[in-house]
């Protein structure tokens, strides 16, 4: 067992050049991260090892539209295996699904960076997005015989509950909030009515924000840039870590990396990091 716990971050970079730009090198320099799941990287594998620098070990799913998505796992471990496949044969994750194990004393843990797609309803972007759930919720019972130490994490873009969402009677026909979207979350998590949710309900896995956080308005993970969206906590509660019951009882600390004043921002998410005594 290692001396300290095992610590996993997660954050949306919204571009990762321009993050390390607006200062997201210095809030990696002090936070002492084992491991860290980045979606929407739009950059390069030799981008991001250059940016984050030779100490870290880098797998990377880039997207397949060239400035789009694309997702990375970072460690100070190096990944024993890495894979991409999501759902079908013919179906094509487009950056947004990568598995990484690592190896971390006697034991194996499996992560996984996810960015879902932001949808739109009605339209074809959210039959995409439906696709990609489907997929991701075949996935998750697969991966828990895979390995029980195992979490899901990133920009997965839908808030589960009224908890997640400031402004949540405005969005209930929105992307992000629909009857369906939430759905999902239910046969993942259980849903809010019932008993064992969070706690065994559906598929079993743990929502390690809202188990921490409890019963309260957030915390959220993102804000829009427009507006005093940010300065008046007017936010979503979109990235999430999902871990297996196994690991999600090795949990010591959860915590949202909200920048203390809208200029201190280098992403519109903020890093969801959590620490896992394995």
């Amino acid at each position: 067992m290692p001396s300290e716990p095992l610590r996993i971050a997660t954050v949306n970079v919204n571009g990762i050049r321009a993050a390390f730009r607006k200062g997201m090198g210095s809030w990696l320099d002090t936070r002492d991260v084992d491991i860290l799941a980045l979606q929407e990287v739009r950059a390069s594998s030799e981008d991001l090892q250059g940016l984050l620098g030779d100490e870290w070990d880098i797998v990377h799913d880039p997207a397949t539209a060239k400035g789009r998505a694309g997702v990375a796992i970072a460690s100070r471990h190096r990944a024993h295996i890495h894979r991409v496949e999501l759902g079908a044969a013919e179906f094509d994750s487009a950056g947004r699904w990568l598995e990484a194990d690592y190896e971390i004393g006697s034991k194996v843990v499996t992560v996984v960076s996810a960015y879902v797609h932001s949808g739109e309803a009605g339209t074809e972007k959210q039959d995409a997005k439906y696709t990609f759930l489907d997929a991701m919720e075949a996935r998750l019972p697969e991966l828990q015989k895979h390995n029980p130490l195992a979490v899901v994490m990133g920009d997965l873009n839908v808030g589960h509950r009224t908890l997640d969402i400031r402004n949540w009677k405005g969005n209930v026909k929105k992307a992000g909030f629909l009857p369906e979207e939430r759905a999902y979350f239910d046969r993942i998590v259980g849903a809010e009515s019932d008993p064992r949710y969070n706690d065994g309900a559906g598929l079993g896995w743990v929502d390690v924000g809202r188990k921490a956080a409890g019963e309260v308005d957030g915390p959220y993970t993102w804000w829009s840039w427009r507006g005093q969206a940010f300065d008046n906590d007017t936010g979503w509660r979109i990235d999430y870590q999902l871990a297996s019951p196994a690991l999600a009882a090795t949990v010591k600390n959860y915590a949202v990396d909200r920048a203390a004043a809208y200029d201190e921002r280098w992403s519109d998410h903020t890093p969801v990091v959590v620490d896992y005594a394995i």
